[in-house]
Protein backbone atom coordinates (compact mmCIF):
# COMPACT_ATOMS: atom_id res chain seq x y z
CA UNK A 1 0.00 0.00 0.00
CA UNK A 2 1.02 3.24 -0.77
CA UNK A 3 2.68 6.04 1.68
CA UNK A 4 0.23 8.25 2.57
CA UNK A 5 1.38 11.70 1.06
CA UNK A 6 1.98 14.55 3.98
CA UNK A 7 -0.22 17.41 3.38
CA UNK A 8 -0.78 21.35 4.79
CA UNK A 9 -3.49 20.08 6.28
CA UNK A 10 -2.28 17.55 8.19
CA UNK A 11 0.59 19.97 9.48
CA UNK A 12 -2.43 22.03 10.25
CA UNK A 13 -4.23 19.35 11.89
CA UNK A 14 -1.43 18.55 14.32
CA UNK A 15 -0.27 22.02 15.37
CA UNK A 16 -4.11 23.46 15.40
CA UNK A 17 -3.91 25.69 13.53
CA UNK A 18 -5.30 26.68 9.95
CA UNK A 19 -3.87 25.50 6.71
CA UNK A 20 -3.52 29.40 5.32
CA UNK A 21 -1.40 29.65 8.16
CA UNK A 22 0.63 26.62 7.79
CA UNK A 23 0.83 27.63 4.23
CA UNK A 24 2.42 31.63 5.08
CA UNK A 25 5.00 29.84 7.55
CA UNK A 26 6.10 27.14 5.09
CA UNK A 27 6.63 30.37 2.46
CA UNK A 28 8.29 32.78 4.85
CA UNK A 29 5.21 35.30 4.41
CA UNK A 30 4.29 37.91 6.95
CA UNK A 31 1.10 36.86 9.52
CA UNK A 32 2.72 34.54 10.92
CA UNK A 33 4.69 34.88 14.53
CA UNK A 34 8.56 33.77 14.30
CA UNK A 35 7.78 31.06 17.55
CA UNK A 36 4.89 29.87 15.18
CA UNK A 37 6.51 29.88 12.11
CA UNK A 38 9.05 27.92 13.37
CA UNK A 39 7.08 25.42 15.07
CA UNK A 40 4.67 24.77 11.94
CA UNK A 41 8.67 24.68 9.73
CA UNK A 42 10.41 21.85 12.31
CA UNK A 43 6.48 19.96 12.22
CA UNK A 44 6.50 19.90 9.11
CA UNK A 45 10.03 18.49 8.15
CA UNK A 46 9.51 15.76 11.25
CA UNK A 47 6.17 14.68 9.50
CA UNK A 48 8.11 14.24 6.36
CA UNK A 49 6.37 16.87 4.02
CA UNK A 50 9.05 18.16 1.79
CA UNK A 51 10.57 21.85 2.63
CA UNK A 52 11.13 24.23 0.05
CA UNK A 53 14.83 26.07 0.41
CA UNK A 54 13.12 28.72 1.98
CA UNK A 55 11.46 26.52 4.61
CA UNK A 56 14.26 24.66 5.26
CA UNK A 57 16.46 28.12 5.68
CA UNK A 58 14.04 29.59 8.21
CA UNK A 59 14.42 25.92 10.34
CA UNK A 60 18.05 26.15 10.16
CA UNK A 61 18.07 30.30 10.60
CA UNK A 62 20.15 30.47 7.54
CA UNK A 63 19.26 32.20 3.95
CA UNK A 64 21.05 30.47 1.43
CA UNK A 65 22.60 33.68 0.39
CA UNK A 66 26.27 34.95 0.10
CA UNK A 67 27.11 38.19 -0.10
CA UNK A 68 29.73 39.12 -2.66
CA UNK A 69 31.87 42.44 -2.17
CA UNK A 70 33.98 44.08 -5.58
CA UNK A 71 35.79 46.73 -4.56
CA UNK A 72 34.73 49.21 -7.56
CA UNK A 73 38.32 50.24 -8.77
CA UNK A 74 38.55 46.57 -9.49
CA UNK A 75 34.18 46.02 -11.31
CA UNK A 76 35.42 48.66 -14.12
CA UNK A 77 38.78 48.18 -15.00
CA UNK A 78 38.71 44.40 -16.46
CA UNK A 79 36.37 41.89 -16.99
CA UNK A 80 38.54 39.48 -14.59
CA UNK A 81 36.39 39.96 -11.60
CA UNK A 82 33.00 40.26 -13.09
CA UNK A 83 34.09 36.89 -15.10
CA UNK A 84 35.03 35.38 -11.64
CA UNK A 85 31.51 36.41 -9.54
CA UNK A 86 29.55 34.07 -12.45
CA UNK A 87 31.84 31.41 -12.53
CA UNK A 88 31.16 31.81 -7.94
CA UNK A 89 27.28 32.27 -8.39
CA UNK A 90 27.05 29.15 -10.66
CA UNK A 91 28.96 26.82 -8.22
CA UNK A 92 26.46 28.37 -5.44
CA UNK A 93 23.35 28.18 -7.51
CA UNK A 94 24.48 24.16 -7.79
CA UNK A 95 25.19 24.09 -4.01
CA UNK A 96 21.10 25.67 -3.67
CA UNK A 97 22.86 29.06 -2.80
CA UNK A 98 22.11 32.07 -4.19
CA UNK A 99 24.16 35.36 -4.19
CA UNK A 100 24.41 38.95 -3.94
CA UNK A 101 26.60 41.24 -5.64
CA UNK A 102 27.78 44.79 -3.95
CA UNK A 103 30.06 46.67 -5.51
CA UNK A 104 31.88 48.62 -2.86
CA UNK A 105 32.34 52.62 -3.32
CA UNK A 106 35.43 54.04 -2.88
CA UNK A 107 33.69 56.29 -0.19
CA UNK A 108 32.10 53.21 1.58
CA UNK A 109 35.05 51.39 1.75
CA UNK A 110 37.00 54.79 3.67
CA UNK A 111 33.91 55.72 5.24
CA UNK A 112 33.74 51.40 6.50
CA UNK A 113 30.89 51.47 5.36
CA UNK A 114 29.62 47.53 5.26
CA UNK A 115 26.85 46.47 2.65
CA UNK A 116 23.47 46.77 4.28
CA UNK A 117 22.03 43.37 3.03
CA UNK A 118 24.43 42.68 5.67
CA UNK A 119 22.97 44.81 8.20
CA UNK A 120 19.45 43.42 7.53
CA UNK A 121 20.85 39.52 8.12
CA UNK A 122 20.23 38.87 4.33
CA UNK A 123 23.28 37.04 3.67
CA UNK A 124 24.87 33.69 5.60
CA UNK A 125 28.67 34.78 4.46
CA UNK A 126 30.66 36.59 2.50
CA UNK A 127 33.15 36.60 -0.44
CA UNK A 128 35.47 39.55 -1.06
CA UNK A 129 36.98 39.56 -4.22
CA UNK A 130 39.79 42.05 -5.07
CA UNK A 131 41.96 43.42 -2.29
CA UNK A 132 40.07 45.50 0.17
CA UNK A 133 42.03 48.06 2.99
CA UNK A 134 43.09 46.95 5.96
CA UNK A 135 40.56 49.21 7.89
CA UNK A 136 37.65 47.93 6.02
CA UNK A 137 39.10 44.46 6.51
CA UNK A 138 39.25 45.09 10.50
CA UNK A 139 35.39 46.69 10.00
CA UNK A 140 34.16 43.17 8.79
CA UNK A 141 35.59 40.80 10.94
CA UNK A 142 33.47 42.64 13.61
CA UNK A 143 30.61 40.91 12.28
CA UNK A 144 31.44 37.41 13.30
CA UNK A 145 29.82 36.84 9.75
CA UNK A 146 32.21 34.10 8.10
CA UNK A 147 34.59 35.84 5.07
CA UNK A 148 36.87 34.23 2.93
CA UNK A 149 38.88 36.56 0.61
CA UNK A 150 39.72 35.54 -3.29
CA UNK A 151 42.51 36.91 -5.21
CA UNK A 152 44.13 38.31 -2.24
CA UNK A 153 45.34 37.65 0.99
CA UNK A 154 46.86 39.67 3.97
CA UNK A 155 48.47 39.14 7.33
CA UNK A 156 45.17 37.77 9.13
CA UNK A 157 45.78 33.80 9.87
CA UNK A 158 42.51 33.51 10.63
CA UNK A 159 40.87 33.92 7.33
CA UNK A 160 40.29 32.08 4.74
CA UNK A 161 42.30 33.51 1.29
CA UNK A 162 41.53 31.87 -2.38
CA UNK A 163 44.93 33.08 -4.49
CA UNK A 164 46.24 31.80 -7.47
CA UNK A 165 50.46 31.25 -7.24
CA UNK A 166 51.33 33.81 -8.40
CA UNK A 167 55.31 34.41 -6.83
CA UNK A 168 55.83 31.32 -8.44
CA UNK A 169 53.96 31.84 -11.72
CA UNK A 170 55.50 34.94 -12.15
CA UNK A 171 58.84 33.59 -11.68
CA UNK A 172 58.33 30.97 -14.38
CA UNK A 173 56.95 33.82 -16.78
CA UNK A 174 60.15 35.92 -16.07
CA UNK A 175 62.31 32.79 -16.28
CA UNK A 176 60.52 32.24 -19.88
CA UNK A 177 61.42 35.53 -21.20
CA UNK A 178 64.88 35.85 -19.94
CA UNK A 179 65.43 32.13 -21.97
CA UNK A 180 64.48 33.96 -25.30
CA UNK A 181 67.79 36.19 -24.54
CA UNK A 182 66.32 39.25 -22.76
CA UNK A 183 68.13 40.86 -19.89
CA UNK A 184 66.93 44.37 -20.20
CA UNK A 185 63.52 43.65 -18.54
CA UNK A 186 60.91 45.68 -16.87
CA UNK A 187 57.71 45.38 -14.49
CA UNK A 188 54.70 47.18 -14.87
CA UNK A 189 52.53 47.39 -11.69
CA UNK A 190 52.49 49.53 -8.65
CA UNK A 191 54.23 46.22 -5.94
CA UNK A 192 51.77 47.70 -2.61
CA UNK A 193 49.04 48.32 -4.59
CA UNK A 194 47.67 44.36 -3.90
CA UNK A 195 49.01 41.31 -2.19
CA UNK A 196 48.87 39.43 -6.12
CA UNK A 197 51.09 42.15 -7.57
CA UNK A 198 53.34 42.18 -4.81
CA UNK A 199 54.31 38.68 -5.25
CA UNK A 200 54.16 38.53 -8.78
CA UNK A 201 56.70 41.37 -8.62
CA UNK A 202 58.49 39.21 -6.03
CA UNK A 203 58.44 36.09 -8.67
CA UNK A 204 59.93 38.47 -11.32
CA UNK A 205 62.83 39.63 -8.62
CA UNK A 206 63.65 36.31 -7.26
CA UNK A 207 63.87 34.82 -11.74
CA UNK A 208 66.48 38.18 -12.18
CA UNK A 209 68.69 37.11 -9.58
CA UNK A 210 69.19 33.78 -9.92
CA UNK A 211 70.22 35.14 -13.42
CA UNK A 212 72.30 37.55 -12.07
CA UNK A 213 70.43 40.17 -13.95
CA UNK A 214 70.73 43.36 -11.70
CA UNK A 215 67.35 45.77 -10.63
CA UNK A 216 67.02 48.77 -12.16
CA UNK A 217 65.11 51.30 -10.24
CA UNK A 218 63.72 52.61 -14.02
CA UNK A 219 62.58 49.29 -14.65
CA UNK A 220 60.03 49.26 -12.01
CA UNK A 221 56.91 51.10 -13.56
CA UNK A 222 54.04 52.27 -10.80
CA UNK A 223 51.01 51.56 -12.90
CA UNK A 224 48.54 52.96 -10.67
CA UNK A 225 47.46 55.73 -8.10
CA UNK A 226 47.29 55.91 -4.28
CA UNK A 227 43.74 54.61 -4.62
CA UNK A 228 44.87 51.24 -6.85
CA UNK A 229 43.04 53.29 -9.97
CA UNK A 230 45.34 52.66 -13.13
CA UNK A 231 47.13 55.80 -14.16
CA UNK A 232 49.26 56.88 -17.21
CA UNK A 233 53.00 56.41 -16.45
CA UNK A 234 56.16 57.02 -18.70
CA UNK A 235 58.43 54.69 -20.50
CA UNK A 236 62.03 53.94 -19.40
CA UNK A 237 64.18 56.34 -21.75
CA UNK A 238 66.67 53.55 -21.88
CA UNK A 239 64.22 50.57 -23.47
CA UNK A 240 63.50 47.73 -22.21
CA UNK A 241 63.54 44.36 -24.77
CA UNK A 242 60.34 43.11 -22.36
CA UNK A 243 58.17 44.39 -20.15
CA UNK A 244 56.27 41.70 -17.13
CA UNK A 245 53.10 43.26 -16.81
CA UNK A 246 51.14 42.62 -13.74
CA UNK A 247 47.83 41.89 -15.67
CA UNK A 248 46.67 41.11 -18.98
CA UNK A 249 44.29 44.80 -19.28
CA UNK A 250 48.14 46.40 -18.73
CA UNK A 251 49.55 44.24 -20.82
CA UNK A 252 47.00 45.22 -23.53
CA UNK A 253 47.19 48.73 -22.94
CA UNK A 254 51.16 48.75 -23.16
CA UNK A 255 51.36 47.18 -26.01
CA UNK A 256 48.76 49.63 -27.78
CA UNK A 257 50.82 52.41 -26.30
CA UNK A 258 54.16 50.87 -28.17
CA UNK A 259 52.44 49.73 -31.33
CA UNK A 260 51.43 53.86 -31.47
CA UNK A 261 54.50 54.77 -30.61
CA UNK A 262 56.18 53.01 -33.46
CA UNK A 263 57.61 49.76 -32.26
CA UNK A 264 56.67 46.57 -32.67
CA UNK A 265 55.62 43.90 -30.83
CA UNK A 266 57.30 41.08 -30.13
CA UNK A 267 59.69 41.91 -33.03
CA UNK A 268 61.12 44.77 -30.97
CA UNK A 269 59.87 44.80 -27.46
CA UNK A 270 58.15 41.40 -25.53
CA UNK A 271 55.42 41.96 -23.54
CA UNK A 272 53.57 39.47 -20.66
CA UNK A 273 50.80 39.13 -18.65
CA UNK A 274 48.99 37.62 -16.06
CA UNK A 275 45.09 36.03 -15.78
CA UNK A 276 44.15 35.03 -19.45
CA UNK A 277 41.35 37.40 -19.60
CA UNK A 278 39.43 38.98 -22.53
CA UNK A 279 42.35 41.41 -23.19
CA UNK A 280 45.23 38.93 -23.98
CA UNK A 281 42.74 37.46 -26.66
CA UNK A 282 41.31 40.50 -27.92
CA UNK A 283 45.04 41.85 -28.24
CA UNK A 284 47.15 42.38 -31.68
CA UNK A 285 49.37 40.05 -31.08
CA UNK A 286 47.87 37.82 -28.42
CA UNK A 287 49.33 38.09 -25.17
CA UNK A 288 51.84 35.67 -24.04
CA UNK A 289 49.95 35.33 -20.15
CA UNK A 290 49.48 33.14 -17.25
CA UNK A 291 45.93 31.39 -16.52
CA UNK A 292 44.97 32.14 -13.03
CA UNK A 293 42.81 29.39 -13.02
CA UNK A 294 39.72 30.90 -12.18
CA UNK A 295 37.38 27.70 -12.36
CA UNK A 296 38.78 26.34 -9.40
CA UNK A 297 39.48 29.40 -7.62
CA UNK A 298 35.53 29.61 -7.96
CA UNK A 299 34.95 26.35 -7.06
CA UNK A 300 37.41 26.31 -3.62
CA UNK A 301 36.23 29.48 -2.67
CA UNK A 302 32.52 28.74 -2.41
CA UNK A 303 32.92 25.03 -0.84
CA UNK A 304 35.05 26.55 1.99
CA UNK A 305 32.24 29.44 2.05
CA UNK A 306 29.25 26.97 2.72
CA UNK A 307 32.07 24.85 4.87
CA UNK A 308 32.61 27.36 7.22
CA UNK A 309 28.41 28.19 7.17
CA UNK A 310 27.46 24.43 7.31
CA UNK A 311 30.06 22.56 9.37
CA UNK A 312 31.22 25.32 11.28
CA UNK A 313 34.34 24.85 9.09
CA UNK A 314 37.65 25.74 11.06
CA UNK A 315 39.52 28.40 9.10
CA UNK A 316 42.23 26.64 6.42
CA UNK A 317 43.92 30.11 6.15
CA UNK A 318 45.59 30.60 2.85
CA UNK A 319 45.19 28.19 -0.25
CA UNK A 320 46.72 28.42 -3.25
CA UNK A 321 45.52 27.19 -6.68
CA UNK A 322 48.00 26.20 -9.50
CA UNK A 323 47.81 28.26 -12.59
CA UNK A 324 49.48 27.47 -15.69
CA UNK A 325 51.44 29.16 -18.71
CA UNK A 326 49.52 30.61 -22.07
CA UNK A 327 52.22 30.84 -25.06
CA UNK A 328 50.99 32.80 -27.96
CA UNK A 329 52.43 36.06 -29.95
CA UNK A 330 53.95 38.76 -27.73
CA UNK A 331 57.09 36.88 -26.75
CA UNK A 332 60.01 36.31 -28.60
CA UNK A 333 63.40 35.73 -29.06
CA UNK A 334 65.28 39.48 -28.24
CA UNK A 335 67.24 40.85 -31.06
CA UNK A 336 69.76 42.70 -28.63
CA UNK A 337 72.82 40.80 -27.08
CA UNK A 338 74.81 41.35 -24.34
CA UNK A 339 78.14 40.75 -22.85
Amino acid sequence: MAKKSITMQDIADRLNVSKVTVSKALSDREGVGEVLKKQIVEAAESMGYHLNSTARSLRLGRSRNIGVIIPKRFSWESNYYSDLYQKISLHLSRKGYSSTLHILEDEDERSLVIPLEHFEYKVDGLLVLGQISREYIEKIRTTDTPVVFTDFYDEHRDVDSIITDNFYESYNMTNFIISKNHKKIAFVGSVCATSSIMDRYLGYVKSLMEHAIPMRADYLIEDRDAAGRLIEYPLPQDMPTAFVCNCDLVAFNLIQRLVKGGLSVPRDVSVSGFDNDMHSKLCTPPITTVDSNSEEMARVATEVIINRIENDGGVLGRIVVKGHHVIKESVAESQAYFD
